[in-house]
This record gives C-alpha cells, sequence and structure tokens, in this order.
C-alpha cells in the first residue's frame, strides 16, 4: 500500500502590499470638521505625493499616521497593526518604523548637523557611539553633506538645512517617510536636487514615501500615485498621467492653477 507524500513545506505568509491603509477617518477641532472620511491606501516602496489646497488639513493627516493627533473615528493601519486607541508606549515602537521631514526642517539651533542627525538614535535607546556615528555618516552621505557634520543649522542654507533634516529622517532606516512640503522655501534648482533626493533614497532603501507638497512640478517629478485632497477627503487618486488626463474641472483648475469666483471660499 502506498504511503502518503510527503508533507509540503510550509510556506511563509505573504506581505500585506499595503504597508499604509487608512479608512474612514474623521476629526474635528472645535467646530472645524477637518478630516471628513477619510481613506487612503499607500504601496509598500512607493511614492504617493498628496496635493491639494493651504490649510486643508493634508499635515493633520500626516499627524494622525504619527500618531501626534488621535483620530476621533476611523482606522489607521501600518502594517496591518492599528494605531488608533494605542497607548503611547506602543506609538512609540510603531513611531519607530516612520521617519518624519518636517515643513521647516526642525533642526534644534544649538545642535550640530551630526547631533541634529544622530537625535532619533538617542531616542531609541540607541548607546554604541560608534554605531551611531556610522550611522549618522551614513545618512549625510547619502545627502551629499558629510563634510558638514560640524557646522551649526544657522550656518547652512535653506537646501542644506533640508538635506540634514532629511538625513535625519532617514537615519533610523524607516519603512515609512513622511514629508510635509519639502520644497517649500526653496529655489527651482534646489527643489530639484530635493526630488532627486527623495526618489534616491527610495530606490536605495525599498522606503515608503508619502509626500505632501503644493509644487505640481515636484507631485509629477516623484510621485508614483498622486492623492488630491478637497474638502477633508481624498477627490483623487491614481498615477501622474492619469491625473493629467482626468477632465473633471475641479481637478484641471488646481493642477492648471486656476482661480474661480465660485472656488474661492474653498
Amino acid at each position: 500500500m502506498a504511503g502518503h507524500p510527503p508533507d509540503k513545506p510550509s510556506q511563509p505568509a505573504a506581505r500585506d502590499p499595503w504597508v499604509l491603509d487608512v479608512e474612514d477617518v474623521h476629526k474635528t477641532f472645535g467646530t472645524q470638521e477637518v478630516l471628513r472620511g477619510l481613506s487612503l491606501k499607500v504601496r509598500r516602496g512607493e511614492t504617493l505625493v498628496i496635493i491639494g489646497r493651504s490649510g486643508g488639513g493634508k499635515s493633520v493627516l500626516l499627524k494622525h499616521i504619527l500618531g501626534l493627533v488621535a483620530a476621533d473615528s476611523g482606522s489607521i493601519r501600518i502594517d496591518g497593526e492599528e494605531l488608533c486607541g494605542l497607548p503611547e508606549r506602543k506609538l512609540s515602537r510603531i513611531r519607530r518604523k516612520i521617519g518624519m521631514l518636517f515643513q521647516e526642517g526642525a533642526l534644534f539651533d544649538s545642535f550640530n548637523v551630526a547631533e541634529n542627525v544622530a537625535f532619533p538614535l538617542f531616542e531609541q535607546g540607541m548607546k554604541n557611539r560608534q554605531e551611531i556615528f556610522e550611522r549618522v555618516r551614513d545618512a549625510l552621505h547619502d545627502v551629499d553633506l558629510e563634510a558638514h557634520m560640524a557646522k551649526f543649522p544657522s550656518n547652512l542654507s535653506g537646501g542644506m538645512r533640508k538635506r540634514v533634516a532629511l538625513a535625519r529622517a532617514i537615519v533610523s532606516r524607516p519603512d515609512i517617510i513622511l514629508y510635509d512640503e519639502p520644497q517649500s522655501g526653496l529655489d527651482p534648482v534646489i527643489t530639484d536636487s530635493i526630488n532627486l533626493l527623495i526618489r534616491r533614497l527610495q530606490e536605495k532603501y525599498r522606503v515608503t514615501s508619502l509626500v505632501v507638497t503644493h509644487d505640481m512640478k515636484s507631485a509629477y517629478q516623484i510621485g508614483d500615485r498622486i492623492a488630491y485632497y478637497r474638502d477633508g477627503t481624498i477627490y483623487f487618486l491614481g498615477t501622474p498621467d492619469e491625473l493629467k488626463a482626468n477632465p473633471d474641472p475641479i481637478i484641471q483648475d488646481f493642477i492648471q492653477g486656476r482661480s474661480r469666483p465660485e472656488h474661492a471660499s474653498e
């Protein structure tokens, strides 16, 4: 009598392609409803750009993803793990997966470049000075600032400060990087260099990037997909080519920079 065939080796479970899953998130400050049932999924390893009018709540969304602001309702999952309702101790562990480049860089004036970049490593409890130095050196090398480790932020140009902030965002080797207006206040040439860096770092580390910007040229240059945020939710989500080809006059007015009286109060 023939025996049973040998058991097949178990296969590891496939990783969820959505590293970030935001579902039906609502947030109100006082009487102002900022997020109105916002839903958004971000693929592992992609660069997703969020565009939209100023002051609409895009940065508030980033703060929700970081766990700095709690949603009134809805769900935010990173690698399948729910953030909403987590205690601070568990949120801190999830935040280690995320790097953040703040709009103005948010560098410490009293720290030199190396100390600013090393700060997240100390925050995470890393104690090996040699390992910290190597991580900082590698991060600054990635943004072409290795020769400026001893300088202070006051001695740097606006573009250099942004690159230091970017090095700080990647030094802990996060899975996700959040960018809040990385091109703001920069001239077109420096803006282009920052965009090239964002792309280069995505390719080198296979990091997932979520970029808030008002600069349409940058959005087309760096975005695998583009989300148009409007009235507290995602109005459109697609590739740059799909965005350009969309005939919706609301979308075309925004991407072409056209103002109409009926939109003035939006």
